[in-house]
């Protein structure tokens, strides 16, 4: 509801959806760059994925690789690569989150 029962300045509200887009963009771009680093088995392997969940590197300590099991080595991959991707979904959320709320403030937009 607009205050005082008047119309919505459509350009201001154009201005204020232009600059949430801006927001936006450039919370992406620094998601996009920041990398977070994910571990398990004590850190026997590290997964490094960027703040959007692009996995970018994998270190595995030689000390976690046995022929005998790969099955254990496997699974320590996949817990340090969903150690990382959880911890970028937070922080995800605590940069996107904040301007999807305000991007449902503006009438006629769907969020």
């Amino acid at each position: 509801m607009i205050p005082g029962g008047g119309q919505p300045n459509m350009q201001q509200l154009l201005k204020q959806a232009q600059k949430m887009q801006q927001d936006l963009a450039a919370a992406q771009q620094e998601l996009a760059e920041t990398e977070i680093e994910g571990s398990a088995g004590g850190g026997l392997v590290t997964a490094t994925v960027t703040g959007a969940g692009e996995l970018r590197g994998l270190v595995i300590d030689p000390k976690a690789v046995d022929p005998e099991d790969t099955e254990t080595l496997a699974d320590l991959v996949v817990a340090a690569v969903h150690n990382a991707t959880a911890s970028a979904q937070e922080l995800q959320q605590s940069k996107l989150g904040p301007l999807a709320q305000g991007l449902g403030g503006i009438p006629g937009l769907p969020f």
